[in-house]
């Protein structure tokens, strides 16, 4: 258990767990099962079934709005897919969206002299890697195991899609994946179609998040799925991160002034005539809907309207309130 997350981390070391995890020992300390460990110590101290690990570190002043998935805190809500333009771009969009979060997919390599992608993704982003071309939940965990042995990290998004023509999700095969890669200790972040009882049931499977669709994925038709998204926001305890379909700037931040997580944007991006501008509008976006939220959204009047002023002392009113002929 890590900072209150389940975590299978029994055999490594303290050292290992950290460089897994992202975290730099420098900036934090560790308790384990209430006894605070000496950084001097973290090599030779070997974790076991049972143990609770607490990592933390300082803060500094002001409320934190931190978006924290599996344990782990990002302070940008914008997640970037990077599967469809150049490598060339790919550090400009990552700088101008300001995101900490990236997704990459797995294939099959087929020499070893082609262009690798992180090669040109920033220092210090998380690597999201996504099961992309799953058809089945083992197809899936596959490819989530190469993904850890090749990111050393723990996350990853589960796609399983059966559906060529829609590439609409199988949550029913997604939910099977999560489970086993839970119990395996990813933070399993799943893409699913939004329904409450999928949703549920992927919480209960031990997902980190859960990542429904607004529209298809690539549309970039928007929130056609608005109202099932509402009520996975008003349903659910996890994170819900928008994924697939958002097609505009103000798409995200609607979706985000409802209460969202987060929102990851692909298509998007990739098919904007200026793509480091577009991600760096997604990202005042995002920002904005985040800010709006917090703050509450004024009411809305249904059927009448509010004066904005007062409805008294108008220029052709006398002193007595009676109306110039």
């Amino acid at each position: 258990m890590v900072n209150g997350t389940p975590l299978e981390a029994a055999g490594s070391n303290l050292e290992d767990l950290l460089q897994k995890q992202g975290y730099d020992k420098r900036h934090i300390a560790i308790g384990i099962n209430d006894e605070v460990v000496r950084k001097e110590d973290y090599p030779s101290i070997i974790l076991k079934d049972g143990d609770r690990v607490e990592i933390v570190h300082f803060m500094g002043g002001g409320a934190a709005d931190p978006l924290v998935i599996g344990g782990h805190a990002f302070t940008s809500r914008f997640i970037l897919g990077s599967g469809k333009y150049s490598l060339a771009l790919i550090k400009a969009a990552v700088e101008n969206a300001g995101a900490q979060m990236i997704t990459v997919a797995l294939r099959r390599a087929n020499t070893g002299g082609r262009e690798n992608i992180l090669d040109y993704i920033p220092p210090g982003v998380t690597l999201l890697p996504n099961t992309s071309g799953a058809r089945t939940a083992e197809e899936a965990v596959k490819i989530a195991r190469f993904a850890r042995e090749l990111c050393s990290g723990n996350f990853v998004k589960i796609e399983v899609i059966r559906d060529s023509k829609y590439l609409l999700p199988d949550n029913s095969e997604t939910i099977k994946a999560t489970e086993i890669l839970a119990k395996e200790g990813f933070i399993v972040m799943p893409y699913m179609f939004p329904d409450l009882n999928a949703a549920r049931d992927l919480a209960n499977a031990g997902a980190a998040c859960i990542m429904p669709l607004a529209s298809p994925i690539g549309s970039n038709r928007g929130l056609c799925a608005r109202d099932f998204i509402r009520i996975l926001l008003d349903e659910m305890d996890l994170p819900v991160i928008i994924d697939a379909g958002i097609g505009k700037p103000s798409q995200a931040c609607e979706v985000m002034e409802m209460g969202a997580a987060a929102v990851m944007a692909n298509t998007a991006i990739a098919t904007a005539g200026d793509i480091p501008a577009m991600a760096e509008a997604f990202k005042n976006a995002i920002e904005a809907g985040r800010k709006a939220y917090l703050a509450g959204l004024g009411r809305v009047l249904e059927k009448t309207g509010s004066a904005s002023s007062p409805l008294t002392g108008f220029l052709h009113e006398d002193k007595n309130g009676g109306m110039h002929e």
